[in-house]
């Protein structure tokens, strides 16, 4: 899932840190979520794919 999400926020053109702003996070959580480390909550993975501009679904 760590690949989609950071696949989304690449073809969207997003840093990092511009997504953990918006998604009400820190960069190191995305870094993790990104890297495989760590699994997103629900509700932190609904906030990602709306700081992102995609739909949760094209996470899976």
């Amino acid at each position: 899932m760590g690949g989609r999400i950071r696949a989304a926020r690449e073809r969207a053109d997003l840093t990092q840190e511009a997504v953990a702003l918006s998604a009400g996070t820190d960069r190191p959580s995305v870094v993790r979520i990104e890297a495989g480390q760590q699994s997103p909550t629900a509700d932190t993975l609904f906030r990602l794919a709306r700081a992102i501009g995609v739909s949760p679904a094209q996470f899976f």
